[in-house]
Parts: structure tokens; sequence; C-alpha cells
């Protein structure tokens, strides 16, 4: 019997098709968006047909790959009835609560960053920095 390199099957279409495959699979599992237990599969199939003399084999190959979806990604919305014109009002408010304050609100406050050691900076004046 004779013995077919798969990395020259089809001109080396599955090799490159196997390849691509698998840095989907790899992209999907480093992406942090995605659920990490859930299993990734390949899949590569091939299908024969060949003609009535028995002659001549025509293969179909296909590589199927199956990837984590995203993870959902959820908001909160605040709804209330207007009573005097029945009108449904809603706003979205994130994920945060209803009502609550963010440093983004403030001007020269930057989220997150580093400021100056304690005991060389002042306290923020919140009421003041929002005045202004």
């Amino acid at each position: 019997m004779n013995e077919i390199e798969l990395r020259d099957l089809a001109s080396g279409a599955l090799q490159e098709k196997v390849q691509q495959a698998m840095g989907d699979v790899f992209r999907n599992m480093q992406d942090p968006n995605t659920p990490y237990k859930k299993m990734r599969e390949i899949t590569v199939r091939m299908k024969f047909a060949q003609n009535e003399d028995r002659s001549d084999v025509k293969c179909e190959i296909s590589v199927e790959k199956k990837i984590a979806s995203p993870k959902p990604v959820t908001t909160s919305f605040a709804v209330a009835t207007d009573l005097r014109t029945g009108t449904v009002e809603y706003t979205e408010y994130g994920s945060g609560m209803r009502g609550q304050m963010s440093l983004a609100d403030y001007p020269g406050v930057t989220p997150g960053a580093a400021g100056p050691a304690a005991e060389e900076s002042a306290p923020i004046d919140f009421k003041a920095a929002r005045q202004a």
C-alpha cells in the first residue's frame, strides 16, 4: 500500500487548514472573554467519492473547529413609568449601582492613576472639584 504524507496532501492545503484552525483555537483559549473550561475541538473530515469504473476517486477535505463563544456581557437599566403621560422611561446605568458616583465625573482625577505619596498630598475636595 502506498503511503501519503499528510503535509503533502492537496498540495499542502490540509496542513495549512489545520495550522490555521490550531491558531484560531489557541487564540480563542487565550481570550479572557471566553470561558476557560470549555473544550475546543478540531475535526479533519475527508470524504471520498469514486466513479463508476472505480478508477478515479475525488477527495473532499474539510477542517472544522469548535471554539468557545465569548462570555455574555451584562448591564443594568433603571425603568419607570411617567404617571402623567404613561410613557415608559429607561436608562442604562451599567454594572454599578444606581446613583453611584464615578471618579471619572471629577476633572483632574484619573481613576487608577498613582498619585503622590499620602504625606505629600492634601485630601481632594470632591465638592469643589465637581463645581469646577
